[in-house]
């Protein structure tokens, strides 16, 4: 039985241009066959119990041949498995998409091509060039800048290229950008035609630079510009100055490395100009065992307060709560705190009204909360119940017990490390590309020490570190490293706000 083979474009960079409908495919590959110009956090998308495959594709150093990805995907395709073949860019625009294609049609195997954003149009967008405009032009060419100049005769028809009034946009034309500018030079084209060169286009690091047809290769090399890059030649450049937005972001240049299990909270970051890098370093999973949290389940018309600290503790309750077919319900009489207001927004969710959100939203400000009369009066007398995860501060539940109260406390999760490697990461780590890393928890710095082993200590040095609450300060203290950003309330909103202020007077 054969399978089927998703061709899709995953666009230039930003990882925002990948289609829906490219995601949706991405999603449901049992095979993924990808390339080195990707966003890497496209793929924690993919299901992850599929099968990855390099194919690499790296400014002319190819992990795989272009027949070996053409026989892979052949394979696997025959192997009955669903395959998405992960492109850069668009497949079909200089992608070599068509090949691929072609050599699934040869075997009979059914194939859907899903467009992408090519690099060709999404670079100058994101540096402010429009490639059509009424004023200055109307049409548009795209040319694959990387022929061998050796050549003795070109494919390019260059007279047509320099005698045109339109746009030419040059795709990996950086290693040949003299040749190309004096090919347009010496057919026609005015050397003082502006021109403007993208490098890494809708990224955190993209680069812009502007000259003249005559001069641009030479500031291309004082600016070091390299591979990858898009080069537009035209009248529309001029616009640039008015026209770019993407690097006028107050936030633009700065690379976010979030270290908890999913990036949710961070898009304020991103809406400014961040680039969010997701690694992952603990993963969020059901206790070994139920018993505890069983045994409270079975007895919850007894409790006098059920006490939420996060959104995953509201969740794995209540996915146990109705596993042990009891319903809301169950819960009528039973008063309901939560620590913070996106994890009461979470209970909510379900239709229960939330109590009490303590104004201070960690343990001491649960403690004062209670201690203060907002539960009715005192502790004597009154239980509690605490659905939390596996290893926690026991600063609440000793004071409860102190105050006259009883409390049980129940694992409803576990955070452990994935299993993960950290080999792009440490690459971005050492090149100076991650501006700021964010730490929620000790356990996510924990395990991110762990996990770039070694050279830890060294990947953070020069790197701002923020970090959720002082247990999480004393953890990244404790191995050496200073606290760059800690926001008094204990909340992903505030690390944001705190983040940016921090970045705003760090310019």
């Amino acid at each position: 039985m054969k399978g089927k083979v998703y061709i899709v474009g995953a666009g230039p960079g930003d990882i925002g241009l990948i289609t829906v409908k490219g995601l949706k495919y991405l999603k449901k590959a049992e095979v993924v066959v990808y390339d080195f110009h990707l966003n890497a956090q496209v793929l924690n998308y993919i299901n992850h119990n599929a099968e990855f495959i390099y194919a690499g594709k790296r400014g002319g150093h190819h992990t795989m041949t272009q027949d070996e990805i053409n026989r892979t995907i052949v394979e696997k395709a025959k192997e009955g498995k669903v395959i998405c073949r992960l492109k850069g860019g668009d497949p079909f625009v200089f992608g070599r998409g068509g090949e691929e294609a072609e050599a699934l049609a040869g075997e009979g195997i059914e194939f859907e091509i899903v467009p992408g954003v090519s690099s060709a149009v999404a670079a100058p967008a994101y540096a402010g060039i429009p490639l059509t405009h009424r004023l200055y032009s109307s049409s548009l060419t795209v040319v694959p800048g990387y022929e061998d100049t050796t050549k003795e005769e070109s494919s390019i028809n260059w007279d047509a290229l320099a005698k045109g009034a339109g746009t030419i946009v040059f795709l990996m034309a950086v290693k040949n950008l003299s040749h190309v500018c004096l090919k347009l030079i010496e057919n026609g084209k005015s050397p003082e035609t502006p021109v403007a060169v993208i490098r890494w286009g809708t990224r955190s690091d993209q680069k812009t630079i502007v000259s003249s047809l005559k001069d641009i290769a030479k500031l291309a090399e004082e600016k070091d510009i390299k591979p990858p890059a898009v080069m537009v030649v035209g009248e529309v450049v001029k616009l640039r100055e008015t026209l770019k937005w993407y690097e006028n972001k107050p936030l633009f240049g700065r690379r976010v490395l979030v270290t908890r299990e999913h990036s949710e909270g961070f898009e304020a970051l991103e809406e400014l100009g961040a680039e969010v890098i997701e690694f992952s370093t603990i993963k969020i999973v059901p206790p070994e065992s139920w018993s505890e949290l069983d045994a409270a389940i079975d007895k919850i018309e007894s409790y006098n307060w059920l006490i939420f600290t996060s959104a995953n503790g509201v969740k794995f309750f209540f996915k146990r709560f109705f596993e042990r077919d009891r319903d809301i319900r169950d819960l009528k009489g039973i008063k309901i705190c939560s620590i913070g207001e996106k994890t009461a927004s979470f209970i909510k969710s379900y239709g229960i009204k939330v109590d009490l959100v303590p104004e201070q939203f960690n343990a001491e400000g649960l403690v004062k909360s209670f201690a203060s009369g907002l539960a009715g009066g005192g502790l004597k007398g009154l239980r509690f119940l605490l659905p939390r995860a596996e290893e926690a501060r026991e600063v609440f539940p000793e004071k409860v017990r102190e105050l006259g109260g009883e409390i049980d406390v129940a694992t409803a999760y576990r955070a452990v490390k994935p299993e993960v490697h950290g080999k792009r990461l440490r690459r971005f780590l050492k090149e100076g590309k991650i501006s700021i890393a964010t730490f929620t928890s000790a356990a996510t710095f924990n395990n991110f020490m762990s996990i770039m082993e070694d050279d830890a200590l060294g990947l953070l040095k020069g790197v701002a570190i923020a970090v959720i609450g002082p247990v999480t300060a004393r953890a990244v203290e404790k191995a050496g490293l200073k606290v760059t950003i800690m926001p008094e309330e204990a909340t992903i909103e505030a690390m944001i706000k705190s983040i940016i202020e921090w970045s705003a007077g760090s310019k």
